[in-house]
């Protein structure tokens, strides 16, 4: 009967802890995947408003849409060949503007996420 009031009081006491935990807004720091999810997005988000913007409309209207898919087997290269076409940009006044400049650094800093910090995000499973 003891066992069975301290099963109890343990489970009380695990579940009050667990719906506190899931009741804060960050209960856990953000692993590698959640940190790739987001800036795929923001670097998709960031490609397209780049595109549109009027200072740099001009001279990326040739580059493709961009979009981030990490679960997607080519990612690696699809960014890959993004920073070269950004790299290639021949417009001064277009290829050395904070938004291009950003872009550039977040697709580079993801890259490198991917491909040394988060083994096996961005890999066909």
């Amino acid at each position: 009967m003891l066992a069975r009031t301290l099963l109890l009081l343990l489970l009380l006491l695990l579940e009050a802890t667990v719906t506190e935990l899931w009741a804060q807004p960050y209960p856990i720091p953000p692993t590698c995947y959640s940190k790739v999810l987001a800036m795929g997005h923001e670097i998709t988000q960031s490609a397209a408003q780049i595109k549109t913007h009027h200072d740099t409309h001009r001279c990326t209207a040739h580059l493709p849409d961009l979009y981030i898919d990490v679960h997607n087997a080519c990612v690696m290269s699809t960014m890959s060949s993004y920073l070269s076409l950004l790299d290639g940009l021949r417009e001064r006044r277009c290829a050395y503007t904070r938004s291009v400049q950003r872009l550039r650094a977040m697709i580079r800093q993801l890259y490198i996420i991917m491909s040394q910090k988060c083994h096996g995000v961005g890999l066909c499973m």
